[in-house]
């Protein structure tokens, strides 16, 4: 893939975009917000069977409000929904938001949440205070990976408990597209599913007991009882193109090609796995080609994300096998 290297190779790389963690490493849980820049156009593609979100109706094509505000990607399950309250707190302060007829400014803030409550402290969860600080550390600096934000209490594979899973975390990957057009990916790696590498070996999964990983579709049909699990894949595909809210939706879509060529399996009944697609619609751009390279940035930033994560909890990291 001849692409042209970037300096900043995360989400922030896109002119404009604002990113901010908050991070309760003694809880072991955490959110991050992405603050976009104004007219940013938003669509969403949920494909997990155990979904937690907020705010996603509106951002399909048949609805009325096409600008997204923000994103708040969280950890806590459900709970953690709570911590978009914070974000909209802020957005609104500092006048951020859709314009309504009656010259009220409200924030459209969507957001998913991963379920961590199984590490660390799970009676805290991330909530309005949480959110808020995250919106007030956003900055357009390269965003920090791994064991922070809505990626500190990641794991992947957590189907035996913590013991035998790896670390998750949050990554991000940017690809340069030429004339000054981005796209990139931020994506909080919790899966049910094992990691792939670029080789399709696995990078991060269900570990064995010789310092090993066992396949995970192995482990789910031999293992008894039958595995039960909570987790998920969430993140923001964003982009500097013009696109109109349909082919915004048609990313978040393709974004999910990119999940399933490092998770596998991606999709399943546990999993909550839910994209969005942010377009500052800036630059005309033919979305087919922003799809595929927005699916390509996802892949990438799967694997940073859990190369970049540390071991917490109990949990160990994928380069401490054994």
């Amino acid at each position: 893939m001849m692409t042209t290297p970037l300096v900043n190779n995360t989400l922030t790389a896109v002119p404009g975009f604002r990113v901010g963690h908050l991070t309760d490493l003694d809880a072991i849980t955490g959110c991050t917000a992405v603050i976009c820049p104004p007219h940013t156009v938003g669509g969403v593609d949920v494909r997990g069977g155990g979904p937690g979100t907020r705010e996603v109706e509106l951002l399909r094509p048949l609805y009325q409000v096409s600008e997204v505000t923000a994103v708040m990607l969280a950890g806590g399950s459900a709970f953690g929904l709570a911590a978009a309250d914070g974000a909209m707190r802020y957005l609104e302060e500092h006048g951020l938001g859709y314009s309504t007829r009656m010259g009220f400014t409200v924030p459209i803030v969507p957001s998913a949440i991963l379920f961590d409550l199984g590490i660390g402290n799970g009676t805290i969860r991330p909530d309005a205070a949480m959110g808020y600080a995250a919106c007030a550390a956003a900055t357009t600096d390269p965003v920090e990976q791994g064991s922070v934000g809505v990626g500190t209490g990641c794991q992947v594979c957590a189907l035996r408990g913590s013991a035998y899973a790896t670390k998750g975390g949050i990554g991000s990957a940017a690809i340069d597209l030429g004339n000054g057009l981005i796209v990139a990916a931020l994506v909080a790696v919790n899966a049910v599913g094992e990691i792939l590498d670029e080789q399709g070996k696995i990078l991060a999964g269900l570990r064995d007991d010789v310092g090993g990983f066992m396949p995970i579709m192995e482990a789910f049909r031999l293992l008894p009882p039958p595995p039960v699990a909570a987790a998920t894949v969430i993140g923001v595909v964003a982009t500097n193109a013009r696109l109109t809210k349909a082919e915004v939706n048609k990313v978040a879509q393709m974004a999910h090609d990119g999940l399933a060529r490092a998770v596998r399996p991606a999709h399943t009944m546990y999993d909550g796995d839910t994209f969005f697609a942010l377009a500052s619609g800036v630059i005309p751009a033919d979305v087919n080609l922003i799809g595929m390279y927005g699916a390509e940035a996802v892949t990438q930033a799967i694997r940073s994300g859990v190369r970049a994560a540390q071991s917490l909890g109990g949990v160990r990291a994928c380069y401490t096998q054994g």
